[in-house]
């Protein structure tokens, strides 16, 4: 997008395209589901295309990257396709040139953004297709993740999330070691950052040196995304997770031990091939005896060419989706007994957007889209990308009800 924009080519939203315009389809491969919305997307433009809405239609992404010869015949309609790193061939295809700029557009509000530090896997897990789709771990350095995150603090950005396919793999394959740590201590230190947020961490690797920086790190949020995906452990074996059932009792309670007020979100996968009911039961005692802070589940769909397509896939998908439910009803029941423990206290929150009347935001213990937030009433001396400090006055199961006193 930043290459495109340095080309003096306007980006903008769906909803705003015009007759001559040309549509890019970003593509997911990752899950059933997902692939599906990226077909739905691709005929739906192949429609505006036919009807002279639109010029034309590319199609780039993980989707493309795996199935491409296969969207050639089946989808003729559409005239390129590129995999996922063909940032060079899309110019050439759009008549453009690679000056070499390499400044990114942010997609997000402007006060928090997204920071990639690596893409692709060494994880051999049974059921992900990323490997496949990405290749290996390629991670970025140091030094250019820093030169980044300054520049997107220089653009007021007040919160950065580092984000990957296996953060806690970080650097081993340019420094010969994890090298999380060191990054992290590194972009915590730039000036007028207010958060740093970390997400998907592998338990099997974890770096046990966050847990200090946590407790001592003021721009570090209080904030664990650590993706177990099950805690059977015949099951953890099936997945190749790398990990035992105690292992991973023992890393969450010395998480919690250690840093008690850092909240812990996980996901898990059910239905994976194997998974009986004694196992799924063991899965929910653990939800509901852990408690988790946030938690995220995924029923399992068979992706070619991984371990696990190898096996049968003997659970029928109304199963999949009880199983999914059960985990989510009992976490609801832990959410709001959770979010019903804040009521009365005064926290701080970030603003993100304004609806209505009310502000929403989030504490340090929530991600944007995926986690709990806090809807501010009451109040027209709130700013969008502000932080402030609210006092939580009710609650739900995903949100929060708050106000805010000026003279507080």
């Amino acid at each position: 997008m930043g290459k495109l924009a340095s080309n003096n080519i306007s980006l903008m939203h769906e909803a705003e395209l015009k007759e001559n315009d040309i549509v890019i389809v970003n593509t997911c491969g990752f899950i059933n589901d997902a692939k599906q919305e990226s077909i739905n997307a691709i005929f739906e433009f192949i429609e505006a295309k036919k009807n002279g809405y639109i010029k034309d239609v590319m199609v780039f992404g993980c989707l493309s990257e795996r199935y491409k010869a296969e969207l050639i015949k089946e989808i003729p309609e559409i005239n390129h396709f590129f995999g996922v790193f063909s940032y060079k061939e899309i110019l050439k295809a759009l008549n453009l040139t690679d000056n070499g700029q390499k400044r990114r557009v942010l997609t997000t509000p402007s006060h928090y953004a997204y920071l990639k530090i690596s893409d692709g896997c060494n994880q051999k897990c049974s059921f992900c297709a990323i490997p496949l789709i990405k290749g290996k771990l390629k991670s970025e350095t140091i030094e250019s993740l820093s030169k980044e995150a300054e520049w997107l603090v220089s653009q007021n950005v007040k919160e950065i999330i580092l984000v990957s396919q296996d953060t806690t793999s970080y650097g081993k394959d340019i420094y010969g070691k994890d090298s999380l740590i060191k990054l992290i201590d590194r972009i915590s230190e730039i000036d007028h950052l207010e958060w740093l947020r970390i997400h998907y961490l592998y338990p099997n690797k974890f770096p046990l040196e966050l847990i200090d920086r946590l407790n001592t790190v003021n721009t570090i949020c209080r904030y664990m995304d650590l993706p177990i995906q099950h805690i059977s452990t015949r099951i953890l074996k099936l997945m190749r997770r790398d990990v035992s059932s105690l292992r991973i009792h023992k890393l969450l309670n010395f998480i919690r031990e250690k840093s008690p007020e850092t909240a812990i979100r996980t996901t898990l996968l059910v239905g994976h091939p194997g998974e009986t009911d004694k196992e799924f039961d063991e899965l929910c005692d653990f939800v509901r005896d852990f408690e988790f802070d946030r938690l995220g589940v995924f029923t399992y769909s068979q992706e070619e060419g991984t371990f696990a397509a190898s096996l049968k896939d003997n659970i029928p998908q109304n199963v999949k989706a009880e199983r999914a439910s059960i985990i989510m009803s009992l976490q609801s029941e832990i959410s709001l007994k959770k979010n019903q423990s804040k009521v009365g206290k005064t926290i701080k929150v970030i603003i993100d957007r304004k609806e209505n009347d009310f502000f929403i935001g989030r504490s340090e213990f929530d991600s944007p889209e995926v986690d709990n937030e806090v809807i501010v009433t009451d109040s027209n001396e709130l700013s969008v990308g502000n932080f402030y400090h609210v006092e939580i006055t009710g609650c739900h199961i995903n949100d929060l009800n708050a106000k805010y006193h000026s003279n507080a």
